[in-house]
């Protein structure tokens, strides 16, 4: 079969490899190959090395990303080495719509000119531009490598997908404001993970809550720790538990301090690093309330996850958040921890009439789907036709 797309899988590749569970941005990845793996090939970048893979290559490691196997690290290797050694074919990349799906690799030195030279036509996903509008949230040095990454979109992008009208509208204005045009974009909201509808029991036998995503600065799980602490010391054993699902990141040493140190929390607050989805289904189904505290968000998969099983969100009070549920979370300021503490004790509370009137406010709530999605991006590149 002639490949009529390329998809760049260097993310994948690489939190494959290092036995990562998929994050929102891998599923976003995941969900192209699905989609358009059989008629696309693979593009590799590591550093300034990139490479369009054969047709053949690129079907065995969609497969393995599709369906993973115990030994995925080591036949993905193989594939991979058999990728790199000569005689390399022509990369066949001429005319194709290249669909960059997570941001990292158009940063590096000379991915333009190679763009230009392969003649293909490059159509990328915006997440968020957090690092430019938030940098305090980031790595050291992030904001100058999102900018370079940002502009790169804008000067050889032959579309753009945003995963939310906030972030369309964020990209825009950082455009303005470096006198730039924005290429044909369209917003396509994300559809949640498949998570199984478990009626297993609950996990556990107390009422409890769930925050969910990867421990960094702009999760803000430092202020629900605090709530917790003041709650452990007003109510003693029957204080609610904090089930915190997802990896430790960067820059979170407060954080880990309380996680591991903080001995009045310990028994209460249960720390999930790696979470299968049957077992997250689980948890989320049978919380009194998904906790999302953030400081910024460009989507929001949690939220969507958590209405989509008909659990109850608290959340910050966000465009892009309101932009997804409407009025249907309970939302607070990020930084009103006694209105936070208020919440979890309203929630926690048996019967709990503001429980109850956000679960008859869910049955609005329509859950993002990749059919509607995908119908999306279909628009974009008919138009880019």
């Amino acid at each position: 079969m002639k490949a009529a797309f390329l998809i760049d899988i260097s993310r994948l590749l690489r939190r494959a490899l290092r036995g990562r569970l998929p994050t929102g941005v891998d599923r976003v990845c995941l969900g192209y190959v699905d989609r358009w793996g059989e008629r696309a090939q693979a593009v590799l970048m590591m550093g300034n090395w990139r490479r369009v893979l054969a047709y053949g290559e690129s079907q065995a490691l969609f497969a393995l990303l599709l369906a993973p196997p115990p030994d995925l690290a080591f036949r993905m290797g193989q594939v991979v080495a058999r990728a790199c050694l000569p005689p390399w074919p022509s990369q066949q990349a001429a005319g194709k719509l290249g669909f960059y799906l997570g941001h990292s690799g158009i940063e590096g030195s000379g991915f333009a000119e190679w763009l230009e030279r392969t003649g293909q036509k490059p159509v990328y996903f915006v997440h968020d531009l957090i690092p430019i509008t938030h940098p305090e949230y980031c790595r050291a040095g992030e904001q100058a490598v999102h900018v370079r990454r940002m502009k790169t979109m804008l000067q050889t992008g032959a579309g753009l997908i945003g995963n939310s009208q906030f972030t369309l509208d964020v990209l825009a204005e950082f455009a303005r404001c470096q006198g730039l045009a924005m290429p044909p974009a369209v917003v396509a909201l994300l559809a949640p993970a498949q998570l199984p509808a478990s009626v297993q029991t609950a996990p556990l036998s107390q009422p409890y809550f769930v925050m969910l995503g990867t421990i960094e600065p702009r999760k803000n799980h430092l202020l629900l720790l605090n709530v917790w602490r003041e709650l452990v010391q007003r109510l003693g054993a029957a204080c609610p538990h904090l089930v915190v699902i997802g990896q430790r990141g960067w820059e979170c040493e407060n954080v880990l301090d309380m996680l591991e140190r903080c001995e009045a929390i310990r028994p209460f607050v249960h720390e999930i690093a790696a979470c299968p989805d049957a077992d997250l289904a689980r948890y989320l189904m049978h919380a009194q309330a998904l906790l999302f505290p953030s400081f910024i968000e460009g989507y929001g998969l949690p939220l969507v996850e958590a209405l989509m099983l008909a659990t109850p969100v608290v959340a910050s009070d966000l465009s892009v958040f309101r932009e997804i549920a409407g009025d249907i979370p309970d939302f607070l300021s990020p930084i009103d921890g006694l209105g936070w503490a208020d919440a979890v004790l309203s929630y926690a509370a048996t019967p709990s009439v503001r429980r109850e009137s956000q679960l008859q406010r869910m049955q609005g709530f329509k859950v993002p789907t990749w059919t509607a999605h995908f119908a999306q991006v279909d628009q974009l590149l008919e138009q880019l036709a």
